[in-house]
């Protein structure tokens, strides 16, 4: 999504024609990049280091939790849980391509980066977004067929078809980050190579390119709004679908338990494409390096985090899964 948002101001802004590097006689090629999102934060930053240290840890543990527990756990061995081991697995993975560096470089006055340890993180973080908005999809999917098919249930999501459903979607965010980061890392990048950012988001990183991008950016930009809000329209028609079937429901209670079994996702997709989309609905004037940055750490820091919440506090299953858990350990170390 933070690349739509460089990729359509753009298109719509004049554009300097040809493909030669745009350099000053002074400026060399970049072999080197320095974040300086925090460096006038200087005091904070030891605090800054300890907030974002617990909130890593809680994330990584919270989803470990969830992992461990839907593994050990029989009753929960169903298509919903299977993608939400996916979901938990990469929660893990896109908050520790960002999370670590940015520790680090809390710690250090030097806050620099190789080019090849840029493009290396921009791969893991893109391809991890991109998974995430399939594998929602998916997870849409499985509440759509589970509330207006249950007596097909089982035939139709069954262990074949999951297990496709998330390699697709793991393919698809593979595939298609790797042929966009690919171009973006073939550019010559010049200046002083200094990001205002606190990883290698796409949009900081392409604006120190020295070419003219134009024509690659319609391309990638009409990539961007297929293989992104194509699962967003796919998630909005499952949810239609599913409001109607349970609007039809006769009794209270069965709307009410009917409505349970998909408003855990329904948060998590409210928080990962609400952020987006506030990202991208910015009018061009509004964008700051602040903005954008503040933007940036709720969908690479705060939503992950809040995720393990959603799905251990608002899920009766894992919670009652979790207090057996923790009983039965209870009982054993008593024997």
């Amino acid at each position: 999504m933070d690349y739509i948002r460089y990729y359509l101001p753009s298109l719509l802004s004049p554009q300097i024609s040809g493909s030669e590097p745009i350099m000053s006689g002074n400026e060399s090629f970049c072999t080197r990049f320095t974040f300086v999102a925090f460096s006038s934060l200087a005091e904070l930053q030891p605090v800054l280091f300890l907030v974002f240290l617990i909130i890593y840890l809680f994330t990584v543990g919270g989803n470990l939790i969830i992992i461990c527990l839907i593994c050990v756990t029989p009753s929960l061995h169903t298509p919903m849980y299977f993608f939400l081991v996916n979901l938990s697995f990469l929660e893990m993975c896109y908050i520790t391509s960002v999370v670590p560096q940015m520790l680090v470089h809390l710690l250090v006055d030097t806050k620099t980066i190789t080019l090849g340890g840029c493009a290396a993180q921009m791969y893991i973080f893109a391809i991890l977004g991109l998974t995430e908005c399939c594998l929602l999809a998916a997870m849409a999917y499985d509440r759509f067929v589970a509330i207006c098919y249950p007596l097909h249930y089982t035939l139709l999501m069954g262990p074949q078809v999951c297990l496709k459903l998330a390699a697709a979607s793991w393919t698809t965010g593979v595939v298609v980050e790797s042929v966009q980061i690919t171009w973006i890392f073939t550019l010559p990048f010049c200046g002083t190579g200094k990001i205002q950012h606190f990883f290698c988001d796409i949009m900081p990183v392409v604006k120190l390119a020295c070419v003219d991008t134009s024509h690659n950016e319609i391309v990638m930009f009409a990539v961007s709004v297929l293989f992104i809000m194509s699962p967003c329209f796919l998630i909005l028609c499952s949810y239609g679908r599913i409001f109607a079937s349970i609007l039809r429901i006769p009794s209270a209670a069965g709307r009410r338990k009917a409505f349970s079994t998909c408003s855990s996702h329904i948060l998590v997709v409210s928080l990962f494409y609400g952020t987006a989309l506030f990202t991208y609905l910015q009018p061009k004037t509004a964008h700051t390096p602040e903005t954008d940055k503040a933007t940036a750490l709720m969908y690479t820091v705060v939503t992950p985090a809040l995720n393990p919440l959603i799905y251990t506090l608002r899920n009766k299953e894992v919670k009652e899964a979790f207090q057996r858990l923790t009983q039965r350990n209870a009982l054993r170390q008593m024997a």
